[in-house]
């Protein structure tokens, strides 16, 4: 059997606190409830306190404005349905997951991670399995169902530890979401949520979904080399040699036929089509697809990122869907658009929440108030930008480990951060890349991480006596290391002054 790890002491008094805590908090969306009612009563109370400040760009008194009085019962009713179909993040969210709905439900994503993981070279494998886990986060849930148990099945037939496979698939998925070569659905959701903040401060500032791509890119290579190192040289040692026994055969092992491998085949060749009408469109000077100014930042690629996710999506999981037998017509086509759909249903009564309160954060004017007495007082102390951004990782890995919505923390903490950010100087899009990175850091030991029962269970196939703190101690070094080299590469970045996407500065300079 697979070494199981028993804490008695502090640290595992430590994890039990962190699990009744994090479960005694109520559901994210009732969260989202109670924060819009707090604002409502905070705004009365500012309003009578005479909360004010000056606005840095404007030069404006900005006053709290009381949401409890005539006007602003009256707007809290007759804006609630704008502020839930007007939230940045959910249309385009939803565009982007009907495109992957299906390409998933055709059975390409599916096909293409057991391609990489299956033909990789033994000595590879173990990176090819990290590597396959980030670039699965651009489905979603997928790599959790999917390539972790599979991982493990993988590394028990090449006669390696299979929680070892399992453990090195979920620091990809997890660990590395916010790495990536390809934008995921989780990008245009926090652009989104960013975007509503930065207006506090710009009303016509604009975060773009490839806002954090050139980091994303460069973070992929590093976590995947990481991943590798910490599964070989600290995972496997420690697990030993695994001595248990599986009986059944999992049949996500299968090599792909001749039908998957004629369809992965014909997704290719769609691929190979929408990139060269793309180049087509966008390497000439007056091609199609440039921007209204000639330009490549301001064209639709950019700004239509999530439209042109959509597409690319759909018609190679059309080509697939249709070549394997997956799709008979187009009634499969909008089943498997409709089951994605199906995911989003908890989605969406949390945004309708999550969107009322940053309405009523914005209307009462206490995050622009709150953003200059942070700025103030953080300027005044001088800490510089590194550590600064060193400190806000800190926070949200520390958050994350009560609260696993990566979304539903950055509507919480986007408001307060970016403006009070961008009145220092630094722009919504740092705001939101040092977010990521503390973010994703502890995924694979917070037990509020909404899959990490899951992987219990996908443990525990292996090793029955396995629980919180055997899976904790088997992730905690990827979890250091991921934190230790994201930190490194992110002062590299800050020191060398490189955008962080598209059009996508370190700084931001007020509007005078």
């Amino acid at each position: 059997m697979s070494r199981s790890t028993e804490h008695t002491g502090i640290f595992q008094r430590m994890l039990n606190w962190t699990e009744r805590a994090g479960n005694a908090l109520p559901h994210p969306a009732t969260l989202f409830g109670l924060f819009a009612l707090m604002v409502l009563v905070i705004s009365a109370v500012g309003h009578f306190l005479g909360w004010e400040v000056i606005h840095p760009g404007t030069k404006e008194i900005v006053k709290t404005v009381n949401l409890l009085s005539h006007d602003g019962i009256h707007r809290i009713l007759v804006e609630m349905v704008d502020n839930f179909t007007g939230f940045a993040p959910l249309g385009i969210v939803l565009v982007a997951m009907l495109g992957i709905g299906i390409a998933e439900q055709s059975g390409l994503i599916s096909a293409v991670i057991r391609m990489l993981v299956l033909n990789s070279h033994k000595h590879l494998l173990t990176f090819v399995i990290v590597f396959a886990g980030i670039l699965s986060n651009v489905a979603s849930d997928v790599g959790y169902i999917l390539l972790i148990p599979l991982a493990g099945v993988i590394f028990l037939a090449v006669g390696r530890h299979p929680i070892a496979g399992m453990a090195a698939a979920f620091a990809g998925v997890s660990g590395g979401f916010s790495a990536n070569l390809v934008l995921g659905t989780i990008d245009p959701l926090l652009a989104g949520l960013s975007q509503e903040a930065a207006r506090i401060i710009d009303p016509v500032y604009v975060v773009n979904p490839t806002a954090n791509y050139y980091f994303m890119v460069a973070s992929t290579f590093i976590i995947a080399f990481t991943g590798t190192f910490i599964t070989e040289k600290v995972v496997e040692p420690r697990l030993g040699k695994y001595t248990g026994f599986v009986e059944e055969k999992d049949k996500s092992l299968d090599k792909l036929s001749k039908i998957e491998m004629k369809g992965l085949l014909m997704a290719l060749i769609t691929l190979i089509v929408i990139m060269i009408i793309t180049l087509i469109g966008i390497l000439p000077v007056d091609g199609f697809f440039r921007g209204s100014d000639g330009g490549v930042l301001s064209s639709p690629l950019i700004r239509g990122v999530v439209a042109m996710l959509f597409i690319t999506a759909s018609v190679m999981g059309l080509a697939y869907g249709f070549t394997t037998g997956a799709f008979k017509n187009d009634s499969d086509v909008m089943q498997g658009m409709a089951s994605s759909m199906k995911t989003m249903a908890m989605y969406l009564v949390l945004v309708f929440f999550a969107a009322q309160f940053v309405a009523y954060f914005k209307w009462s004017n206490l995050g622009i108030i709150l953003a200059v007495h942070g700025a103030n007082l953080l300027m005044s102390t001088e800490i510089g930008l590194i550590p600064l951004m060193i400190l806000f990782i800190l926070l949200s890995a520390t958050i994350n480990m009560l609260m696993g919505s990566a979304s539903a923390k950055w509507a919480i903490l986007a408001p307060v951060f970016i403006p009070m950010f961008m009145i220092m100087g630094y722009s919504p899009e740092l705001s939101q890349v040092v977010y990521r990175i503390g973010d994703s850091v502890t995924n694979v030991i917070s037990p509020m991480m909404s899959f990490f029962a899951l992987i219990i269970a996908f443990i525990q196939k292996y090793d029955p006596k396995a629980g919180i703190g055997t899976i904790i101690a088997t992730m905690v070094p990827y979890s250091i290391a991921f934190l230790i080299l994201w930190i490194i590469l992110l002062v590299v970045w800050l020191l060398l002054g490189i955008p962080l996407g598209p059009d996508a500065g370190i700084h931001y300079i007020l509007p005078d």
